[in-house]
């Protein structure tokens, strides 16, 4: 338990400070005008989006460090051949996303929202989009990170990054210190700057760190080994769609909510953005979960990847559990951080928002649960069957149950976060089973089928 908090802490929340750069662009934006506030909004749901493939190859990468670095024979080389594939296969993660990024407006439009708020949209868009590639290549290096079990510097830079980034913000934004007044284009620039500091700064400490120095992870960097970056897109693909799946229920959820008027989107957005901030410590779990699996599967230690991998599913029950409680027995003093009592409809949307966090607290458990045993799994690099797992849990148990109980029905909203409930639950049920057959066995089957790569 101490090793994996350890290790899942920092993670946690460095997750959190990367949530808070976009939290920062619609705070100084929300000072600007309504419309760039939702504009930022509709931005930041597109932009995390096309960020799914980077996480996902970075997650892969990270699994395949973890186990190089476990074997300990030959691992510096290899280590520093994965990191070189991970880079590269981050690059190739971050380019459609770009594209379509780049052509946000018309995307936005095609699904459905309003010309105006579109067209700033896409000025946001095409300045944000060129922090896509450093932000996935610092994910990459933070998977090295992990894999070396030293998760603080990515911290303290994340850190950093939100005060840098609010600083761009203001001077961007609103023109100050001698720069022009952008508005809208000047967050975007302020968020690319800020993830461009985070991969510089995390690259220098590596450069400079004596024990890490000796890895040479930028050697010959330009260099792309086929081979090893195909088993990178094989380990990864499965993670980015699986990725793409979950964040793609709740962007539809999101849609579907729209008919229900707009007190029912804010009530949405009010009840996603609480249970968003607790995911993040779950998630830093996953990402130790995968770690540690990675290393004691590596050092052909099945029995103590077996404990890593309970252990953080445990952790993240203990976790949940206060946080589904507080959701469940406080709805209301939490919608009321995000409303002001005298604004016109907070009453009725404090309401809704309140029995929306309901059902947060009743998937509480079950997400926490689902997302650490998917970085558990990657750890033995099983990824194909939790993706499926995914699609048939989110979209065809959970999606068409939130469509059921929403419509013919007759539940509305409610019945929409009811679907995720039962979406979330079917999916942490199937890979907790998963898990619990692979490791079951001390062999640990899935680490076995994929055979390491000679460094």
């Amino acid at each position: 338990m101490r090793a994996t908090l350890i290790l899942a802490w920092p993670m946690a929340l460095t997750n959190l400070s990367q949530m808070a750069l976009l939290a920062t662009d619609a705070a100084f934006l929300g000072h600007l005008s309504t419309e760039a506030l939702a504009a930022a909004t509709l931005s930041g749901t597109l932009y995390w989006t096309m960020l799914a493939p980077g996480f996902g190859f970075s997650f892969a990468a990270a699994a395949m460090l973890a186990q190089e670095r476990g074997r300990r024979v030959g691992h510096v080389r290899a280590m520093r051949r994965t990191l070189r594939a991970g880079g590269w296969a981050a690059l190739l993660a971050a380019l459609p996303g770009m594209v379509l990024l780049w052509h946000g407006g018309a995307v936005l439009r095609a699904l459905g929202q309003e010309p105006g708020l579109a067209i700033h949209a896409q000025e946001f868009l095409r300045f944000v989009l060129w922090g896509i590639f450093p932000f996935c290549l610092f994910l990459t290096l933070r998977g090295f990170m992990a894999a070396m079990e030293r998760p603080w510097p990515p911290l303290l830079i994340g850190v950093l990054a939100v005060p840098l980034n609010a600083l761009l913000d203001w001077v961007f934004i609103f023109g100050h210190l001698g720069a022009p007044a952008l508005g809208v284009q000047g967050a975007g620039i302020a968020s690319a700057g800020a993830n461009l500091f985070m991969v510089v700064a995390l690259a220098l400490f590596i450069l400079r760190d004596r024990k890490l120095r000796r890895y040479r992870v930028f050697g010959r960097f330009w260099r792309l080994e086929a081979g090893r970056l195909l088993r990178v897109l094989r380990l990864g693909l499965p993670v980015a769609a699986q990725m793409l799946l979950e964040i793609g229920l709740f962007s539809a959820v999101g849609l579907v909510m729209g008919p229900f008027g707009a007190q029912a989107v804010a009530a949405h957005a009010i009840a996603l953005q609480i249970a968003s901030t607790t995911f993040a410590i779950p998630l830093g779990l996953s990402q130790a979960a995968t770690a540690r699996v990675g290393l004691a599967i590596g050092a052909a230690r099945p029995r103590a990847a077996w404990r890593a991998g309970w252990t953080a599913i445990g952790l993240s029950t203990l976790f949940m559990g206060p946080m589904a409680a507080m959701m469940l027995l406080a709805p209301g003093a939490l919608t009321r951080i995000f409303l002001d009592p005298m604004a016109p409809g907070a009453p009725e949307t404090a309401a809704l928002a309140g029995t929306l966090l309901l059902f947060a607290g009743l998937f509480q458990l079950s997400d926490g649960v689902q997302v650490v045993a998917a970085g558990a799994l990657r750890g033995l690099h099983d990824t194909q069957v939790p993706m499926v797992i995914a699609g048939l849990g989110y979209w065809a148990l959970g999606f068409t149950a939130a469509l059921i109980l929403a419509h013919p029905l007759g539940f509305g909203p409610a019945g929409i976060w009811a679907g995720l409930v039962i979406g979330l639950g079917g999916v942490a049920a199937a890979l907790t089973w998963r898990w619990a057959r692979l490791s079951r066995r001390g062999g640990l089957t899935a680490g076995r089928r994929l055979a390491p790569i000679p460094a």
